[in-house]
């Protein structure tokens, strides 16, 4: 399977997992750690460079990442073992990747992305009764679009070619575009001795592949005359790839609308593509990041607000809620997003700035309330956001001069001159 395609599986299965619908709530809400400091190595730091790389097809450093956290923390089975699993599977280390998905399914059950998982490896074992079982239980609810393919696949295999011409029609009815599943059900045809209609399905095969490759050149040009314009023409032109049923091709024509600056243009694609595939964060963030380069933020909190429910680990998914709400005035619960999401990325330095920023609205907000505790609790974490920065030790001098703690004052007031004087200490 291509890469770029390995990719969008594994951001959809971590989208499965981490969401808290899809399991028993009480269970993922026991996995929640508490609060922690901002720093590097906490379990929920782990979690969020380990998506990071997965997306990036850095199986190796996801791997390192997702074992920290759980050695800091065992009991996260839903939010670290199962991309562990998936890392490990695509690194085709079948053994290590089957024990932690049995860990998982010991812990969730029959879900159909550990089922799906499971049913892969054992296509790979050549146990097709097995994986049979398995993508049988998990077609049911079908976690990739690919799950049809594989139970065609592996009844192929096993020899059962009526059950595979049924399950390799559904994969190509749910996925025109693959040409895989025509391919295989060629072949399927030929076995059955239905030789003409398999040239047929082998020819629409390979003028699917030929497609993909005319596609590349339309994508190529799309690009070059959206940069030169002018506008409208560049987009009659690039419309030829917009592909109303494919979630795909339609995110590829939204990210090259965006790549070239024109993300009025890239709403109608992203928004089909999130309602074929409202499962997947990546569209729901897509969609958001449109309207948030629109102005639109309003509409882009509903998508972001209902991918934050579901999946509450993903680094770009809070990030950018945590912006829509800022922009928004809603001050608090932007902070919560924010806040969350230095958690899951401590090194990343626009999320770390306006997080500074907003723990000092805040801060002064408290203040003028006169909660002073509250003032305080941002303006220690603002101090620990930017350690060379006077601002948050002046003002918790203020606090304390307020509150009768001449003490504290005066050392947050010589804090403050030390770094006024000496900025890069």
């Amino acid at each position: 399977m291509r890469a770029a395609s390995i990719r969008r599986r594994i951001v959809v299965g971590l989208a499965a997992l981490l969401l808290v619908g899809a399991w028993d709530g009480k269970a993922a809400s026991q996995e929640t750690p508490a609060a922690v400091p901002v720093a590097g190595d906490t379990p929920e730091a782990h979690l969020g460079k380990g998506y990071d790389a997965l997306k990036q097809d850095m199986y190796e450093v996801a791997i390192g990442e997702f074992r920290a956290a759980l050695q800091l923390d065992p009991s996260l089975v839903l939010r670290a073992r199962f991309p562990l699993a998936v890392a490990l599977f695509e690194l085709h280390k079948p053994d290590e990747a089957r024990r932690e998905l049995e860990t998982v399914r010991r812990e969730v059950g029959d879900h159909p992305n550990v089922l799906y998982y499971l049913g892969r490896l054992d296509l790979e074992d050549r146990n097709f009764d097995s994986a049979i079982r398995n993508l049988r239980k998990a077609a049911v609810k079908p976690p990739f679009p690919d799950t049809a393919y594989y139970l065609g696949f592996a009844y192929f295999k096993q020899g059962n070619l009526a059950a595979a011409e049924k399950w390799l029609k559904e994969a190509a009815g749910q996925n025109p575009g693959d040409a895989r599943a025509l391919y295989q059900l060629g072949f399927v045809y030929r076995k059955e001795g239905r030789e003409e209609e398999a040239k047929k399905t082998l020819a629409a095969s390979e003028e699917l592949r030929r497609r993909d490759d005319s596609e590349s050149l339309l994508k190529a040009e799309c690009g070059k005359k959206l940069d030169q314009g002018p506008q409208d023409e560049a987009r009659t032109f690039c419309e030829q790839l917009y592909i109303p049923d494919n979630a795909e091709k339609l995110t590829a024509l939204g990210t090259i609308y965006g790549q070239h600056g024109d993300p009025e243009a890239a709403l109608k694609p992203f928004r089909r593509a999130a309602e074929l595939s409202p499962q997947s964060p990546q569209m729901q963030y897509n969609l958001a990041l449109a309207y948030y380069q629109l102005n639109r933020f309003e509409e882009a909190r509903a998508p972001l607000a209902r991918a934050i429910d579901r999946w509450p680990d993903l680094f770009q998914l809070n990030t950018l809620y945590g912006s829509v709400l800022l922009k928004l005035g809603e001050d608090v619960a932007a902070y919560q997003a924010l806040h969350h999401a230095q958690q899951l990325n401590p090194q990343d330095s626009g999320t770390a700035d306006l997080l500074y920023k907003l723990t000092l609205i805040l801060a002064r907000k408290d203040q003028s309330a006169m909660h002073y505790s509250a003032s305080l609790h941002y303006l220690e974490e603002a101090a620990k956001l930017r350690p060379q920065e006077p601002e948050p030790h002046r003002s918790m001098a203020e606090i304390y001069t307020l509150t009768d703690h001449p003490g504290e004052a005066t050392t947050e007031l010589r804090e403050a001159d030390r770094l006024s004087k000496n900025p890069a200490n």
